[in-house]
């Protein structure tokens, strides 16, 4: 992409290349992309999901070149997939081309049915620990979550 004026947008994410270049710099610092302009589609109705998306990394050896990160993300436009798979999709994809020391992806979906959903993920994985959650039980047998009923 860098230097090219021709540009065509992927037909699928699987086509799409997340383009990089070398890290001009050797210490640390955080690099933030964002774009309100995302659009994937539900996997059972096939009704657009959009969504606004950000990007914090901190670069290890290579960074992103972001023309091709919005071609990439543009090429979502007629991938089904369910929101949680789609945001877990652009972090592995992210890390695979860049190789970042870290990097967070937060995908902030518009609501349908009145339910607004943000799915965020991180590498590397730091769930252990103060975040992480026990998974509620919902078959109806089970305990009630301790929150529950207050």
């Amino acid at each position: 992409m860098l230097g090219r004026s021709e540009a065509r947008v992927p037909a699928s994410p699987a086509e799409a290349t997340l383009e990089t270049f070398p890290n001009p710099a050797r210490c640390n610092y955080r690099i933030h992309f964002e774009t309100s302009d995302f659009t994937s589609l539900c996997p059972i109705t096939g009704q657009a999901d959009f969504a606004k998306i950000e990007i914090d990394y901190t670069p290890g050896k290579l960074c992103i070149e972001s023309k091709s990160l919005k071609f990439y993300l543009a090429s979502f436009r007629n991938e089904r997939g369910f929101n949680e798979a789609i945001t877990n999709r652009i972090l592995d994809d992210f890390v695979r081309a860049c190789e970042p020391r870290e990097a967070n992806v937060t995908a902030s979906f518009s609501a349908r049915g009145g339910i607004a959903l943000t799915v965020r993920a991180s590498f590397p994985d730091r769930s252990v620990g103060r975040d992480s959650v026990e998974p509620a039980k919902i078959d109806g047998s089970a305990e009630r979550h301790p929150s529950a009923g207050r």
